[in-house]
């Protein structure tokens, strides 16, 4: 958007801006020299009038001139509750040019995820995840601005931007060193607080550079401004003034010489005491006086254009104001003339649409309207937008003004606005009609239904809130059946996304005592097995495990509440280290035709995402990798497709590092696991998911033999109690105990290892291969207490033969070996080979093969395992084997 102001006022508000002038001219040059170069972002700061807008402008005629292509937007105060209202506005020139199928040619996949929220597809039935919309916008810019190079993106007043393009602002800004755009962005100091002053804090560090803060006029700019409107003949003291009067802010210096000469006042000392009032007339109630003297018509039509933000047109002014056609056009054409409106573009071919001169402007006219009269403004409005047929969500800015009146229509357009919402990827915006329609009220039949539609919009960005909603939801008359089902089961969740875990078991627990046997109840009995089962403390309810059994035996796999209970039998079996052959056999009955039945697809929220995770590990730390893998990369596609963000990629990608360590492809997993932390980052640290990304980086940084890296990443990322209270695959404090062994910090190691062993014993967790602190602990006592090593290796032993995986005894044997010397350890060490080879973990075989080498003293098995070492990324392996080669080990 270009503000329009009379012929002085462009360049006046350049005045002193030199410095700023020369940044953005090598910024644009940059650009233009290189299509390959990094994006630039410019942050310019200043208070209201300082020349923000005209910098701005006059970017865009130097960028315009170097043949750049030019997007620009403007936050508004009245506009902040529209979600994506400013980067709509910004891609508007390039979404305008493109036929619906060219738009979707060239989004690709993206197109369904980012077209709802830029308003050129229709969105999908269910609720969009934020951080994948926001993914989703942040590609279709990329390519865009790839397409219009040279790009110059321009956001004036960001401070009133809406809080979801500031997300995408604050996500695009940190990928811009790949991206040859220039971004400038403007806004006022201070103006917001909460998640969206974070985002702008984020976008101000991502530019890299110091932020321009702008300063008022000199008293000698000021002088040069008046004497270049009122002529040369101005004297000193008249000049000083309009500095004084003013304090050198260049808008209103422009605007209080344009009352002077419509006055035609003459610029001498003399006249100098009446610039003060006539300041006054260009602002705040100056400026109204000023408006209601152009008349009442003229009144009601400014109100009306402040009521509406954006999209000012006569026509729908004059609807809004109930004016004649004639009449609007003629009360438009006065406040032009009294520097109150301008025309937004002259250039545009469509109908013209005004805009106020400037934001103060408008601020001062939107608050002169009685409250009464507003608020009544905002319902016509809103009538007015639902009549064009633009939809409920169009018409929620208008709504959510609307004095509550116990009206059941405003309730039911809110909470369809709601649903639109969530639909485009704006939990936020939803959250705000839902708790508007609150204040109405609902009917007292309605009012249970709004209050957990409230509850599962906030869950995505405010867990907490999401319990007080559904308590108080569930506590009212109105939720029955499978909705009031719906809600316990989304409390228990939200309960334990807020770390109160005992208190999500106990409540799906007391819902499923009071409903009959039956699918339901089994439902429920599901999800309380299934929290219990991901709880990381002391067990909850005495023989859960045998519970959990003799129900899943009476299972046959033939609906999904069944299913879930056999997969968290399975996973169950698996912590507590059962037959692996069982343990396969349970989980494939949770299967239809060896894939997840409808409704129990990653995508679907019915059962949520730990329950699919529970599957697939079980299969992980069973030996059938072929089928954990192929269900990790299920989800990692399943989430990209829907464009799925946030906690959901974190742990796709997690998970797909896990079953890349697994198998022993330590270069792949740490790659997934980084991209997974970097997500995570994002979402929030000491999380559980976050615990996940982390634990697994510096497992596998640690068997590449990349210490030191492993400890700084723990350092770095808080990799140290008190753990989270959700279970975490491998066990966290086995891996923090390994990290202390490997960095030579022993006493701490073994105190660690000791906790992970009573731990997991609180649990009955007894899985050799995730919880490996038994292992570590052997060996790591081997010399200061051989006997208690002896006592560990056999427990270790005893739990890998229990589970029967090549893996586990293989490992298992490698602990044996490790305690032995002669011919018995190297019996032992060939024993574990064996195992090993058959086991689909490449890694330990590399290990247990090098062991193997050096105690036999075998080149060939040295070399054996410098080729598999090699081949998994394993480096500390590789060069163990290539220096006891050096050493001459196996020659005769």
């Amino acid at each position: 958007m270009t503000e329009v102001r009379p012929p002085a006022a462009p360049s006046a508000a350049l005045w002193e801006r030199d410095e700023e002038l020369a940044a953005i001219a090598e910024a644009v040059d940059v650009l233009c020299a290189d299509r390959h170069s990094p994006g630039t972002l410019l942050v310019l700061r200043g208070e209201a009038g300082l020349g923000k807008t005209a910098l701005l402008a006059e970017t865009r005629r130097i960028a315009e001139r170097r043949g750049c292509t030019v997007w620009s937007a403007r936050g508004g105060e009245t506009l902040r509750t529209v979600p994506f209202n400013v980067v709509r506005q910004l891609l508007q020139p390039a979404l305008v040019s493109m036929l619906p199928e060219e738009a979707r040619e060239y989004l690709g996949d993206w197109y369904g995820i980012a077209g709802p929220a830029l308003g050129i597809a229709d969105p999908g039935d269910g609720q969009a995840d934020p951080q994948g919309v926001c993914e989703g916008l942040v590609a279709a810019v990329r390519r865009l601005a790839r397409r219009d190079w040279p790009l110059v993106l321009l956001i004036d007043d960001a401070h009133w931007a809406d809080q979801e393009t500031l997300y995408w602002l604050a996500a695009f800004a940190q990928r811009l060193a790949d991206l040859s755009v220039l971004v400038v962005v403007a806004r006022r100091p201070g103006e917001i607080s909460g998640v969206s002053a974070r985002h702008l804090d984020a976008v101000a560090e991502a530019a890299g550079r110091p932020v321009t803060n702008l300063s008022a006029l000199t008293p000698e700019a000021a002088a040069g401004l008046t004497r270049a409107t009122l002529g040369e003949n101005a004297d000193a003291a008249f000049c000083r003034e309009v500095w004084a009067v003013t304090g050198g802010n260049p808008y209103e210096a422009v605007e209080l010489l344009a009352k002077v000469r419509d006055t035609e006042l003459d610029p001498v000392e003399a006249h100098a005491g009446e610039l003060r009032e006539l300041n006054r007339s260009a602002r705040g109630g100056g400026l109204v006086a000023r408006l209601e003297e152009l008349g009442i018509d003229a009144t009601r039509f400014a109100w009306a254009a402040a009521i509406l933000g954006d999209g000012i047109t006569v026509d729908l002014v004059a609807q809004l104001a109930t004016l004649g056609p004639d009449e609007a056009a003629r009360c438009a054409e006065r406040l032009r003339g009294a520097r109150i409106l301008a025309v937004r573009d002259p250039a545009s071919a469509g109908p013209v649409e005004l805009e106020f001169v400037h934001p103060l402007i408008a601020t001062a006219v939107y608050n002169s309207i009685p409250d009464a009269l507003r608020r009544a403004m905002h319902g016509i409005a809103a009538r007015i937008v639902t009549d064009s047929g633009r939809g409920a969500a169009a018409a929620a800015r208008h709504l959510l003004e609307v004095h509550p009146d116990d009206d059941e229509e405003l309730v039911w357009q809110l909470r369809e606005a709601a649903r639109e919402h969530l639909a485009v990827g704006a939990p936020d915006a939803a959250r705000r009609c839902l708790e508007r329609a609150l204040e109405e009220p609902p009917r007292p039949e309605v009012h249970a239904h709004v209050l957990y539609e409230l509850g599962s919009a906030a869950f995505l960005t405010a867990p907490a809130r999401t319990i007080g909603h559904l308590r108080t939801a569930l506590g009212m008359p109105g939720l029955d059946g499978d909705r009031r089902v719906d809600a316990v089961i989304r409390l228990s969740q939200a309960l334990m996304h807020n770390d109160q875990m005992e208190e999500a078991v106990r409540t799906v627990e007391a819902e499923a005592a009071r409903l009959p046997a039956g699918p339901t109840r089994m439902r429920l009995q599901a999800v309380q097995f299934m929290w219990e089962g991901i709880h990381a403390g002391e067990s909850l309810t005495p023989g859960r495990s045998e519970r959990l059994a003799d129900l899943a035996a009476t299972c046959t796999g033939r609906d999904n509440a069944e299913r879930a209970l056999l997969i968290l039998r399975g996973f169950d079996a698996m912590m507590r280290g059962e037959n692996a052959e069982e343990i396969a056999e349970i989980c494939d009955r949770a299967l239809v035709n060896g894939r997840l039945a409808p409704g129990l697809g990653w995508t679907d929220n019915e059962w949520g995402v730990e329950l699919l995770l529970m599957l697939a590990s079980s299969y992980a730390y069973t030996d059938r990798l072929d089928r954990a893998e192929a269900l990790y990369t299920e989800a990692l596609q399943a989430y990209d497709t829907a464009g799925w963000g946030g906690g959901h990629l974190v742990l796709a990608h997690a998970y797909v590092g896990l079953a890349h360590r697994r198998r022993g492809r330590l270069e792949a997993a740490e790659n997934s696991l980084r991209e997974s932390l970097r997500l995570a980052e994002r979402v929030g640290r000491r999380l559980p998911l976050y615990w996940t990304a982390t634990c697994n980086l510096v497992d596998t940084l640690l068997a590449r033999g990349h210490v030191d890296e492993a400890w700084a990443m723990a350092e770095r990322h808080g990799f140290a109690p008190p753990y989270p209270s959700t279970v975490v695959l491998p066990d966290p404090r086995s891996v923090r105990g390994r990290l202390l062994l490997a960095v030579g910090r022993v006493k701490e190691g073994v105190n660690e290892l000791e906790a992970a062993e009573k731990a997991a014993a609180a649990r009955g967790h007894h899985n050799p291969v995730h919880v490996f602190a038994a292992a570590d602990l052997a060996r790591a006592l081997a010399t200061e207490d051989p006997a208690r090593a002896a006592r560990l290796a056999v427990d270790v032993r005893r739990r890998a033969e229990r589970l029967g995986t090549d893996t586990a005894i293989g490992e298992a044997l490698r602990v044996a070996a490790a305690l032995e010397t002669g011919q018995r350890a190297v019996r032992l060490a060939s024993q574990a080979v064996t195992y090993l080879e058959s086991s689909p973990c490449q890694y330990e075989h590399a290990a247990a093969r090098i062991e193997y080498g050096v105690l036999a003293r075998s080149v060939p098995d040295l070399e054996r395992g410098v080729a598999l070492a090699r081949s998994c990324g394993a480096d500390g392996l590789v060069k163990r084997a290539q220096a006891e080669l050096a050493t001459g080990v196996g020659r005769r």
